[in-house]
């Protein structure tokens, strides 16, 4: 199993995301994913660049690390046409460095539009026929597409890259699994769960990578990282369908107003301890994970960084 960083564009402002992308690099990583949102899950956090023009200067920034979006909605905020211009683009300055994550997305992110918020098995039919819309434009010459969700008419990408694009297809139910194993070349996934890999492999996604992630705030002391974790990713601790349903940040500080600190206790590896944070990657490889990206939660990724290039890469060389 390969251990890559995810970096939240919701906590770190677009100039520290692309200097910590290339300072992962120079510790020795050599992957990652970048989250894809118009808001924070948070005010809070505080941040939320728009993820094209970060992948562009990651391109001209880094000479080794490969990256994916983790993950882009390419339905409702973005018409899928654009998606494929765009990652077409950002692979063509990065050869062999890109892939396109893709998922469903969250109402937080998309209903910004005006347009409808889909129920889920209809975001699942319209992120299948976006990728299939994907696929058709990088395919080279004009295309046209008269589908249920989606219209393109004579539309050419001229500028595509000389490798096909991977399309990482992320998962966190069973039948959004089988979806993925169908039509991506790879998954992505926020929890251990062996069901999932399972369902993937079903759907035709034997052999292909599997991507997991997973949330931890290194600090000095747990206590430390409980009251950083707290501050800046209280929403660990909403669980259920809110992720994908709440439509504001303000809505999951409401969710969270009476929570603690405290209650963070088991939910994320938190503090000094590397035991801590092996026995959840251990989890992910147990599962068929081979991939997994922490997502360090708080401004010291320099810090994280020198702790795992320490203590977790070692493990997983």
């Amino acid at each position: 199993m390969e251990i890559g960083i995810a970096f939240s564009s919701e906590e770190q402002s677009p100039a520290d995301i692309v200097r910590n992308v290339r300072l992962a690099e120079d510790a020795g990583f050599t992957f990652g994913l970048i989250s894809d949102h118009i808001h924070p899950w948070i005010d809070q956090q505080g941040h939320s660049g728009f993820v094209w023009s970060l992948l562009g200067a990651i391109a001209q920034t880094t000479e080794r690390f490969r990256i994916g979006t983790g993950v882009t909605c390419p339905m409702i905020r973005i018409h899928p046409a654009i998606v494929a211009h765009a990652a077409a683009t950002v692979a063509s300055l990065m050869p062999g460095r890109f892939f396109l994550g893709v998922g469903t997305g969250e109402n937080l992110n998309e209903h910004v539009t005006g347009a409808k918020w889909p129920a889920a098995d209809e975001r699942l039919e319209m992120l299948e026929e976006a990728v299939a819309v994907i696929r058709k434009l990088w395919e080279g010459g004009y295309q046209t597409h008269r589908g249920k969700h989606y219209t393109v008419e004579n539309a050419r990408i001229f500028d595509l890259p000389d490798q096909p694009i991977e399309i990482a297809v992320a998962a966190m139910q069973p039948q959004a699994a089988e979806l993925a194993g169908r039509i991506g070349d790879a998954l992505v996934n926020v929890a251990p769960k062996e069901e999932i890999i399972g369902k993937f492999e079903e759907g035709g996604g034997k052999g292909k990578p599997k991507y997991g992630q997973v949330t931890v705030c290194w600090a000095p002391s747990k206590e430390e990282a409980k009251k950083r974790a707290f501050e800046q990713w209280p929403n660990a601790l909403v669980e259920g369908s809110a992720s994908q349903e709440l439509p504001l940040p303000s809505d999951f500080e409401q969710l969270v107003e009476d929570r603690e600190p405290d209650d963070l206790e088991g939910t994320l590896p938190l503090g000094p301890d590397p035991d801590e944070f092996l026995k959840e990657l251990k989890e992910y490889d147990d599962a068929g994970y081979t991939h997994v990206c922490i997502h360090q939660v708080g401004p010291d990724q320099e810090g994280f960084f020198a702790f795992a290039t320490r203590e977790l890469l070692p493990h997983y060389s």
